[in-house]
């Protein structure tokens, strides 16, 4: 037995049902080996990656309709993958990233589920510049933005691995710090746009979820990048 229990759900995304190994709720832990606190995930914080946020499902219905054609798209906090595998069902070039030490299992899992090819994964924390990584031209992330500091670490993290010409689409469920990633990305010289969405069914408008597209050309970019 791993230590935690898990559930099998169905998000249905433009058509297609998605099979999804999630965590059976949100009192499971287990970390063992002390990896998790390693990385710096407590308890309370360890069981998140494994949920399906509603954040979750409205990027993964904007990727569900995005532009992918020559793009390389990088997810990070992919928790579940529900994005990633919409992607990858696409034909999308998609890396998926995260830092807790069960993202990248569970990720496997869900793509076998979905009888979908293995997606290539990335161990990420945010603030440890990796080298190896590359650039991308579309960087996606869904409840991204939880805490203050935040903002800043993933716009630090855009800047290294953001092409000169990049999109990032950021879904957020409104819990006040996109404002402050929105002026640190329009000094990387991106424009930026907010559309409202509903993230459940009794939402009502001014919906709470927020769809922020971020755009970037060649020639405003900001080389921010240590």
């Amino acid at each position: 037995m791993p230590g935690y229990a898990t559930r099998q759900l169905v998000c249905r995304i433009g058509g297609h049902d998605y099979r999804l190994r999630a965590l059976l709720d949100r009192q499971q832990f287990a970390d063992p080996d002390g990896a998790a606190e390693r990385a710096g995930i407590s308890s309370a914080q360890w069981c998140l990656f494994g949920q399906p946020w509603p954040a979750g499902r409205m990027l993964a219905e904007a990727m569900d309709a995005i532009d992918i054609a020559g793009k390389r798209i990088l997810e990070v906090g992919c928790g579940l993958g529900l994005s990633s595998l919409v992607l990858q069902r696409r034909g999308a070039e998609v890396v998926a990233s995260d830092h807790h030490p069960l993202a990248g299992s569970f990720l496997a899992h869900n793509a076998a589920l979905n009888g979908l090819a293995a997606l290539a994964y990335r161990d990420l924390p945010w603030a440890v510049p990796d080298t190896t990584l590359g650039r991308f031209d579309l960087i996606i992330g869904s409840d991204v933005l939880y805490e203050r500091g935040h903002a800043a670490l993933l716009a630090q993290l855009i800047a290294r691995h953001a092409k000169p010409s990049a999109e990032v689409v950021i879904a957020d469920p409104g819990r006040g710090n996109s404002a402050a990633f929105a002026r640190t990305m329009a000094a990387q010289g991106y424009a930026w746009q907010e559309q409202r969405r509903r993230l459940d069914e009794g939402d009502i408008a001014p919906f709470r979820g927020r769809l922020l597209h971020f755009s970037r050309e060649a020639a405003g970019a900001v080389a921010l990048a240590s």
